[in-house]
């Protein structure tokens, strides 16, 4: 357990690097329409850090345990790490088109292949399973919402936003993708 705890501690100091060095590296430039984000990246930095202090407070200060067992930290652990890996792998393969405010860049092409190919916000995805994996890992019910449900409002809000962008800059061409293809999760959502 004590290596776990380790993993888990290694792994949140990840998340919180890695989701500052992309805000910082991976804004808009002055040549992109930027006039699109309508404050998501704000409402982000500010349901993200609220749902982890939240979550682990009330981790702390009640017990309302998701299971007795121990496997509920192995796969929250799992998922946090999971998470945190391929949303880099999915930043990495959209390169220069991805950035943390809504942007659309000069050359903007529609990525539809790799985890495009099922998913139009497999970054979010995956940066929701990190939530979820923490939400697990804390092993409590009401920190499970906590980690999970003002991420998820606050992502949900941005997809709805940043479709709107990708609708009116490419019109039938997205209409077309955004039918063959799910917002979240693989075939189901």
């Amino acid at each position: 357990m004590k290596t776990l705890q380790i993993i888990f501690t290694i792994s949140m100091f990840a998340w919180f690097l890695t989701e500052i060095l992309y805000k910082n590296i991976l804004k808009s430039t002055k040549k992109d329409k930027k006039d699109k984000d309508k404050s998501t990246l704000n409402l982000l930095w500010i349901a993200i850090p609220f749902s982890i202090f939240t979550s682990i407070w009330v981790s702390y200060c009640t017990k309302l345990p998701i299971s007795d067992e121990v496997w509920i930290y192995y796969l929250g652990v799992i998922f946090i790490v999971v998470g945190i890996v391929f949303r880099y792998i999915i930043i990495k393969s959209l390169g220069k088109y991805f950035t943390v405010d809504v942007t659309i860049r000069e050359d903007h092409k529609i990525k539809k292949e790799g985890f495009y190919k099922y998913l139009r916000h497999p970054s979010y995805a995956f940066s929701l399973l990190t939530s979820l994996g923490l939400g697990l890992y804390l092993n409590n019910w009401l920190s499970l919402f906590l980690a999970f449900v003002p991420t998820f409002i606050a992502f949900s809000y941005r997809i709805k936003v940043e479709e709107k962008a990708l609708i009116e800059q490419f019109g039938e061409e997205y209409l077309e993708y955004r039918r063959k293809t799910k917002k979240l999760i693989p075939f189901v959502y």
